[in-house]
C-alpha cells in the first residue's frame, strides 16, 4: 500500500487523473477529511472539490509505475 497527497486545480486534471487510474485493477481511494471516494469515480472526486489537498491511497504493492504518472498532481 502506498499513500501520497494530491490536489487538482482544474476540472480537466480530474478527468485525466480518473482516466489514468481507471486502467489499474487494484483499489485506489481519495480522502478529504472524513469523506472517502473511489479514485476511479469522476463525480466522487469532483465532489471533494478543487484546490484542496487530498490523501491518495493505492491498495497495491506494485504501483511504482502509477506513482510516477501521477506525480504531477502531488500537493
Amino acid at each position: 500500500m502506498s499513500e501520497m497527497k494530491i490536489t487538482f486545480k482544474h476540472p480537466e486534471e480530474i478527468r485525466e487523473f480518473v482516466n489514468m487510474v481507471s486502467k489499474y485493477d487494484f483499489d485506489i481511494d481519495v480522502r478529504r477529511g472524513r469523506v472517502v471516494v473511489d479514485a476511479k469515480s469522476l463525480l466522487g472526486i469532483m465532489h471533494l472539490g478543487l484546490n484542496n489537498v487530498m490523501d491518495l491511497k493505492l491498495h497495491s504493492d506494485d504501483c511504482e509505475e502509477l506513482q510516477k504518472k501521477i506525480l504531477k498532481y502531488a500537493a
